[in-house]
C-alpha cells in the first residue's frame, strides 16, 4: 500500500528523524507515538503529501485514497451539518446535479425522436448506473448513522455548522473522513474533542475498518483497544513492533534487556580478544595470528542499545492554605446561550479535598459550569465559594488564554509576582523549556508545548482548588503520566473535566454526568460510572421481562364496581401487551434487516422515520403499561 524508504527531515539544522524506513499494509492499525516535538504530526503531513521530506522516497499504490484529520481545520460556514457531511461524496453529488439537469431537460423537451433526446436517455441510464455503483442510494442513511455514532442528534442535522463549537465541527470533519472509504486514514489526535461514548463508538468503527489507519494519540486505552501495531519516534529513530501500545512497551523493555545482555557478552569477548592480541604481538611466531584477531575485531558489528528519551516535565501542585469544609456550593444554577438552554436548576456541593470528574457529551455544560465556578461567565442562580478558597484554572482552549505574541519567558514573568519571579526559569526548566527555548514565541509552540506552559503558569499562583478542563489534550503519554501522579498527590480539591478514561482511572472518587441540562451523581470512580451506564442501558430489557409476569390473583372480596373496573383495566392491559409484543417483533425484524442487509434496508427513505416511530410508540406503550399495572395493583 505505502512504502517509506530512508525518510529524513530536519528543522534549524537538527533532525526530527533521519533515514527511517517502514511499510503500511491493508489492515494495519498503527499507533504513532512519541513525546511532544518528536515529529508525529510532521510524519502525518508527509504521508498525506502536504509536506515534503528533506530526503527519502514514498512509494504508494496507484489511486491510493488518503484521508487526513488534522488538529486544526479550516471550515466553510453557511451549511447545515448534513450538507457539510455530504461534502464527503463529491462524485455522488456531481451525479445528482447531472441527473437533475438531465431530468429537467427531459421534462421540458418534446423532440422525442431526435438523436440528442436519445443521447440524453443514454446519458441518464449511464449516470444512474454510476450513481448506484458509487452508493448514491445509501449515502444519506450511512451519513446519519456515522453522525449519530459521533454524538449528533437528528435535530442537529439541519442546524448550521456555525452554531457548533470547534470540537463539534471537528466531529463533522471526522465523519466526512469515515464516510469517504479511504484506503488510508491519518488521524491526528482524533479523541481530543470526543466524549467517552463517542470514543467507544469510534474504537468499534476503526477496529472493523478494512483499510490502513495511522493514529497519533496520547490516549493509552484508545490505542490499546484499536491498534495492532506501534511505531515510536524517539531521538530521530523509529521503533516498529506489531503490538498495541501497552504490549509494545513491555516488548521494548524486554528487547532492551536482551540488548544489554548481548552487549555485555560482546564486551567480554572483545576484551578477551584484545588480551590475546597483546600477548601474540610480543612473539614473532604469533604475529600472523595477532593480525587475524585484529581484523576480526574490525569486522565485528558492535551491538548498540536503543536510546530512550527520558526527559519529562517535573510537576507538583502545592496547596496554599486550608479552605473551609465546603469549597463550592451551587443552588438552582442555570445558564443559556440565547435560546439554547445548557444548564437548568443545577444543585451541587463540592467538599474540601475531594476529587471530582465532570463527564458527558460535548455541549452538555461541563466546561460552562467550570467557567461559572471560576467567575468567567454570568449565570442565573446562586453560587457560593467557601472560606479561603483560591482557585487555579486550566482552560481547555489554551490558545485563547495565552498571548501568541509573547515569548515563553515573558508569559511566565508577566504572570509571576515579587516572591516567585526569581523562580521562573527553574519552573520553565522543570517543564522542559530550557536554554533558547524560553525565547520561543507562544504562537509557534505545538499544542503539547502550550499545555505545558499553561501548567507551568498555574504554579505561579496560590491555589487550594484546581479546576482543569481537558488538561491532557495534546500532552504526550509521559507528560500525562506525570500530570496524573501530581494530581493524585495533590492534597487540595480537584474538579476535572475529561473524556480520557485511562487518565481518570484511580483519580476521581466522584463522577457527575452532564445530560439534558442536569447533572447526575455517581459515588464511585470512572470504572463504576461506565459500569452503571451499561446497566442503565439494560433497563428496557428488564422492563420487558416484567411484562411476562402475570398479575397476582387476589382472594379479597371486592365491590361489584371494583371488579368491573379491574376487568376493564385487565382488558386494556392485555391489549397493550399485545401491541407491545407486535412492536417488539417489528423492531427486532428491523434490527435484523439492518444487521444483515444494511444497504438495501436504508435505501428506503422512510425506513429510519418508521423505525424511530416504532421505538417511540413502544416507549409510550411501556409507560401506559406501568400506569395500568399500578392501578390494577391498587384494586387487587
Amino acid at each position: 500500500m505505502l512504502n517509506i524508504h530512508n525518510l529524513s527531515i530536519s528543522f534549524q539544522g537538527e533532525y526530527l528523524f533521519e533515514d527511517i524506513t517502514f511499510k503500511l499494509g491493508v489492515g494495519d492499525r498503527i499507533g504513532l507515538i512519541g513525546k511532544n516535538g518528536a515529529g508525529k504530526s510532521t510524519m502525518l503531513r508527509i504521508l498525506a503529501k502536504e509536506q515534503d521530506a528533506d530526503t527519502g522516497q514514498i512509494a504508494a499504490d496507484k489511486d491510493l485514497k488518503i484521508g487526513f484529520l488534522k488538529q486544526d481545520i479550516d471550515f466553510d460556514f453557511g451549511k447545515t451539518v448534513l450538507e457539510e457531511s455530504y461534502e464527503a461524496f463529491k462524485e455522488i453529488k456531481a451525479c445528482e446535479a447531472r441527473l437533475e439537469e438531465i431530468n429537467i431537460q427531459l421534462a421540458e423537451r418534446t423532440d422525442y425522436e431526435s438523436e440528442s433526446y436519445n443521447q440524453l436517455m443514454i446519458d441518464l441510464n449511464e449516470i444512474q448506473h454510476q450513481y448506484e455503483i458509487l452508493g448514491g442510494y445509501n449515502y444519506q442513511g450511512e451519513t446519519e448513522k456515522i453522525l449519530q455514532g459521533l454524538g449528533f442528534k437528528r435535530e442537529d442535522f439541519t442546524k448550521l455548522t456555525d452554531t457548533f463549537s470547534g470540537g463539534w465541527r471537528m466531529r463533522i470533519e471526522l465523519a466526512k473522513l469515515l464516510l469517504q472509504n479511504n484506503d488510508l486514514l491519518l488521524l491526528d489526535e482524533p479523541t481530543n474533542h470526543l466524549d467517552i461514548e463517542s470514543i467507544i463508538w469510534l474504537e468499534s468503527f476503526l477496529k472493523n475498518y478494512i483499510g490502513a489507519v495511522v493514529i497519533v494519540s496520547h490516549d493509552k486505552m484508545f490505542l490499546d483497544n484499536v491498534t495492532n501495531r506501534t511505531i515510536e519516534i524517539s531521538l530521530g529513530r523509529i521503533y516498529d513492533y506489531n503490538k498495541p501500545y501497552t504490549k509494545f512497551l513491555a516488548l521494548r523493555k524486554e528487547m532492551k534487556v536482551q540488548q544489554l545482555a548481548a552487549q555485555k557478552n560482546q564486551e567480554k569477548q572483545i576484551q578477551q580478544t584484545q588480551k590475546l592480541i597483546e600477548k601474540f604481538r610480543a612473539k614473532a611466531s604469533k604475529a600472523t595470528m595477532a593480525q587475524s584477531l585484529i581484523k576480526k575485531l574490525d569486522r565485528m558489528e558492535r551491538i548498540e542499545v536503543d536510546e530512550d528519551d527520558h526527559s519529562v516535565m517535573s510537576l507538583s501542585f502545592p496547596v496554599s492554605i486550608t479552605p473551609g469544609k465546603v469549597v463550592v456550593e451551587l443552588e438552582k444554577v442555570s445558564k443559556n446561550y440565547g435560546e439554547l438552554q445548557v444548564l437548568h436548576h443545577v444543585d451541587l456541593i463540592i467538599a474540601r479535598d475531594t476529587k471530582t470528574a465532570f463527564v458527558g457529551q460535548n455541549g452538555q455544560g461541563k466546561s460552562t459550569l467550570a467557567k461559572i465556578i471560576v467567575g468567567e461567565i454570568t449565570h442565573q442562580g446562586h453560587l457560593k465559594l467557601g472560606h479561603n478558597v483560591q482557585i487555579g484554572y486550566f482552560a481547555q482552549n489554551q490558545a485563547e488564554y495565552l498571548d501568541g505574541n509573547k515569548t515563553v519567558l515573558d508569559t511566565m514573568i508577566d504572570s509571576a509576582n515579587e516572591t516567585n519571579r526569581s523562580k521562573v526559569r527553574d519552573i520553565l526548566g522543570a517543564f522542559l523549556f530550557r536554554g533558547d527555548e524560553v525565547e520561543k514565541y507562544v504562537k509557534v509552540l505545538s499544542g503539547g508545548e502550550r499545555n505545558r506552559l499553561a501548567l507551568a503558569k498555574l504554579l505561579l499562583q496560590p491555589l487550594n482548588v484546581l479546576i482543569m478542563d481537558e488538561p491532557t489534550n495534546h500532552l504526550d503519554i509521559k507528560s500525562k503520566n506525570v500530570l496524573k501522579e501530581a494530581l493524585k498527590k495533590f492534597q487540595g480539591t480537584l474538579i476535572l473535566v475529561s473524556h480520557d478514561r485511562d487518565f481518570l482511572q484511580g483519580l476521581a472518587d466522584t463522577v457527575y454526568e452532564f445530560k439534558d441540562q442536569k447533572i447526575k451523581e455517581y459515588l464511585g470512580d470512572i470504572d463504576y460510572y461506565l459500569e452503571q451506564r451499561n446497566l442503565e442501558n439494560l433497563r428496557e430489557a428488564e422492563k420487558r421481562t416484567i411484562i411476562e409476569k402475570q398479575p397476582k390473583a387476589s382472594n379479597n372480596k371486592k365491590s361489584y364496581e371494583d371488579q368491573k373496573k379491574l376487568k376493564s383495566l385487565n382488558n386494556k392491559l392485555s391489549n397493550i401487551e399485545s401491541k407491545i409484543n407486535q412492536l417488539e417483533k417489528a423492531i427486532k425484524n428491523d434490527d435484523v434487516a439492518l444487521a444483515t442487509n444494511y444497504d438495501e434496508t436504508v435505501s428506503d427513505p422512510n425506513f429510519f422515520d418508521s423505525y424511530q416511530s416504532k421505538k417511540r410508540d413502544l416507549e409510550r406503550l411501556m409507560e401506559d403499561w406501568e400506569t395500568l399495572q399500578e392501578q390494577i395493583e391498587l384494586l387487587s
